[in-house]
């Protein structure tokens, strides 16, 4: 690897990366597919993910040109692997780091009429804030009344959404390397203005 290929060039491609499967649930789909499965063929991805061929060949081809999967071609069958991801950014001080169960709950909103409402109503920082409470209401550390109070929304939807992400957390808690990382609203509230 050449040096330029290091340091901020590294940080910047990776943030890309990031950015990229934020903004397509297929693809955010696929990578935690991936991520949780360990190792897949085309024909694994096409079976269990009910997704078109020549979508997973381009999708998989994306997401290795990402960074974020791996292409075994030792064998006639290829497999792919998936790269675990971690993005931390600080703004004004308040800081979140962005796992794979962030990119699993955005890969799951197309499939989940309540993850794609708060989505589209409220945008992806609300779904990342509201992770932040799923995890202790799964945990049972929190009600979902408080959960939903605090995140500002309806109980009924709050509650549902909590709902949601808890089938998240529980995918996810085992699979992703960086999930101790993911804020729990408990521990650290979100930073409010004063």
């Amino acid at each position: 690897m050449s040096k330029a290929t290091e340091g901020p060039e590294r940080a910047v491609n990776g943030l890309l990366s990031v950015a990229q499967l934020l903004e397509e649930p297929r693809l955010a789909r696929l990578y935690t597919f991936v991520l949780r499965e360990g190792e897949v063929t085309i024909d694994d991805i096409t079976s269990k993910l009910e997704m078109p061929r020549t979508t997973a060949y381009s999708d998989t081809g994306t997401l290795v040109e990402l960074g974020v999967l791996t292409r075994d071609d030792d064998q006639k069958t290829h497999t792919y692997s998936a790269v675990p991801i971690t993005l931390t950014a600080t703004l004004d001080g308040d800081e979140y780091t962005v796992t794979p169960t962030l990119v699993a709950a955005f890969g799951r909103s197309p499939h989940d009429q309540d993850l794609d409402h708060l989505i589209e109503k409220y945008g992806l920082g609300k779904l990342a804030a509201a992770l932040t409470y799923a995890i202790p209401y799964v945990n049972g550390n929190m009600s979902e009344r408080v959960a939903a109070r605090e995140l500002d929304l309806q109980y009924a939807f709050g509650v549902a959404v909590l709902q949601a992400l808890r089938d998240v957390v529980r995918d996810m808690e085992t699979v992703d390397p960086y999930f101790e990382n993911i804020r729990d609203a408990r521990e650290h509230p979100p930073a409010t203005e004063e």
